[in-house]
């Protein structure tokens, strides 16, 4: 736990000791005074003193100025209950939906009309011009002191806050991305406790890198589920795949497209590092079952087995652009840059092994996925 720092603990300790005695009879009033006037300063604190509101703010107060009288004179004035309490102030102050603005305006408040009351009693009791000094500056670093107290609350009660809000959406990722599909209900009542609302349709991104969630997204490291995926793409350089866009009960299926697309753009065979499952339906279709597609083009590509790989090569090139063109001879010649009678004799090769593939309209489209899988 957090102690007062020795700054304001040592300029209490200057201070005559007697003086915290004598101080203590105008307590009451004090604390009057100073409530009064962060009500009257502070738009936040101007409302009746019920509940938890008005005991935190008589409750600081008065615990704030009993610390102060106890510490005149006294470097040793017990800290932990006072560090506690106003670490207890701030964590109220975040569940209250206040920002720290607010709180810290009410100390400082509350310091000057300490001051001004101290130092009026001060005279009445003929205090010294230089120890009423001396208590001004231990005023004004004490108040310091509670701010900081107050405002490490008020961060430590919102990192809980934070880290239980995150630990509620990834939770309510694994239901809208569970396999069996978890019921509409469960989801429905997660996305209440994550206070995320469920948009009608999202995609979902496959990451290969730590990419951060937009503020409507959800994220478990892995993957981001978000109605905007744009809002992603554009604050990320690492590789990740952009799901197609479904209604939220296909979330899971955005998900396996794009995995599948990482993967494709790992090998090689989709250009990245932002990848639009939208752009490559074909080849992710194709690739969907990678023993299927390897039968299929070692079926396929069967007649050209007994050739040099050289040869393999040109015959496959121009089989691919005869498939592409339609066989017009001049335009294969131009696309692979060779003689139209070079055309003719690749063709007549390849006629010669595989006629009975390419004039047979389902045996071509299957020669043409078997050549473009390579």
């Amino acid at each position: 736990m957090t102690a007062v720092r020795t700054d304001a603990s040592q300029l209490w300790a200057r201070v005559p000791s007697h003086l915290g005695a004598r101080f203590r009879p105008y307590a009451g009033r004090l604390a009057r005074d100073v409530v009064r006037e962060i009500q009257h300063a502070v738009p936040a604190y101007a409302r009746p003193l019920r509940g938890k509101f008005g005991q935190v703010l008589v409750g600081g107060v008065e615990r704030a100025i009993v610390h102060c009288f106890d510490s005149v004179g006294n470097p040793r004035a017990e800290s932990t209950e006072w560090t506690a309490w106003f670490r207890y102030v701030g964590r109220v102050e975040f569940s209250e939906g206040r920002g720290t603005e607010s709180l810290q305006t009410a100390v400082r408040v509350g310091a000057r009309v300490a001051w001004r009351n101290l130092s009026s009693a001060g005279r009445e009791l003929g205090i010294p011009p230089d120890v009423l000094l001396l208590t001004a500056e231990a005023i004004f670093a004490y108040v310091d002191e509670l701010c900081r107290v107050a405002v490490e609350g008020y961060a430590e009660a919102r990192r809980q806050a934070t880290a239980g809000d995150e630990r509620q959406r990834t939770q309510l990722l694994r239901l809208i991305l569970a396999d069996p599909p978890t019921p509409t209900e469960s989801i429905e009542a997660q996305a209440l406790a994550a206070d995320w609302p469920l948009p009608p349709s999202v995609a979902v991104i496959a990451l290969t890198a730590d990419t951060p969630a937009p503020a409507d997204g959800l994220t478990d490291g892995s993957c981001i589920l978000t109605a905007h995926p744009d809002q992603v793409v554009h604050r990320t350089a690492a590789l990740l795949a952009v799901g197609p866009t479904v209604p939220l009960a296909q979330a899971r299926q955005s998900l396996i497209l794009a995995r599948r697309a990482v993967v494709l753009a790992q090998r090689g065979v989709i250009a990245g590092p932002v990848v639009r499952c939208d752009d490559h339906l074909l080849t992710l279709l194709l690739h969907a079952d990678d023993f299927l597609l390897d039968e299929l083009s070692r079926r396929c590509l069967a007649p050209f087995a007994g050739l040099t790989p050289k040869q393999r090569e040109r015959l496959s090139a121009t089989l691919l652009a005869w498939l592409d063109t339609r066989g017009g001879v001049n335009e294969i010649a131009a696309r692979l840059d060779v003689h139209p009678q070079t055309v003719r004799y690749r063709m007549h090769q390849i006629d010669r092994l595989a006629g009975h593939l390419i004039h047979d309209p389902v045996r071509r489209l299957e020669l043409e996925i078997a050549l473009r899988h390579g």
